[in-house]
């Protein structure tokens, strides 16, 4: 009898760790009802869950949409670093290719004067252009007034003052983006100067 009862002692003394790590779950589902199982109910997937102990304490908190925000800004800072990395090898690549073409800050001034003036000779260049199609539309509208009181002018001239016209309209664009290049060639040689200066110690 005393065995019997020894052996039923040590069985409950074993399984009261395991009946201690008991645990359990709990949620409100979207029909607003709790429900509680000893594994994930059905109606808690995709909702917040609670996990409880065997004393019915909480002892962690399960919110999906929490875990997919958390994967979101994860991905977020993945893929800002992805970028920052491809920053820098870009930027390292820019830097080689600078110590490869020039050797000096001469070099950098140089190349900076012969692109103001390559930019300078285009501008000089469409302006001559414009001069000349103003002249043609002003020897147009010379001849258009010949036609003012004998009806209509002839096609041809209807045609070239349209074609004027055109080609003034694209000549004055290019213009304005030629004027435009200027600013940017400074930029370009400013960038290229003070990096160069930057890399080289030199100044």
């Amino acid at each position: 009898m005393k065995t019997t009862m020894l052996a039923a002692a040590t069985t409950a003394l074993m399984l009261a760790p395991l009946a201690s790590d008991a645990q359990s779950y709990r949620c409100v589902g979207k029909d607003g009802k709790r429900y509680y199982g000893s594994t994930i109910p059905r109606p808690c997937i995709g909702r917040p869950v609670e996990e409880l102990n065997a004393q019915g304490l909480v002892v962690k908190r399960i919110d999906p949409e929490g875990s997919e925000k958390e994967r979101a800004a994860k991905e977020a800072r993945e893929a800002k670093e992805r970028e920052e990395l491809s920053a820098q090898r870009e930027a390292a690549r820019r830097n080689r290719a600078l110590l490869a073409t020039y050797t000096s800050l001469q070099d950098i001034d140089d190349a900076h004067k012969r692109a103001l003036a390559e930019n300078r000779k285009g501008v000089l260049e469409v302006q001559a252009r414009i001069e000349g199609i103003r002249k043609r539309q002003a020897s147009y509208e010379e001849e258009l007034e010949l036609y003012k009181d004998k009806g209509n002018p002839p096609a041809r001239l209807t045609l070239d003052i349209r074609n004027a016209a055109s080609e003034l309209k694209y000549h004055e664009q290019l213009l304005a983006a030629k004027e435009k290049e200027e600013k940017s060639i400074n930029a370009k040689y400013s960038s290229d100067r003070k990096r160069y200066a930057e890399l080289t110690g030199v100044r």
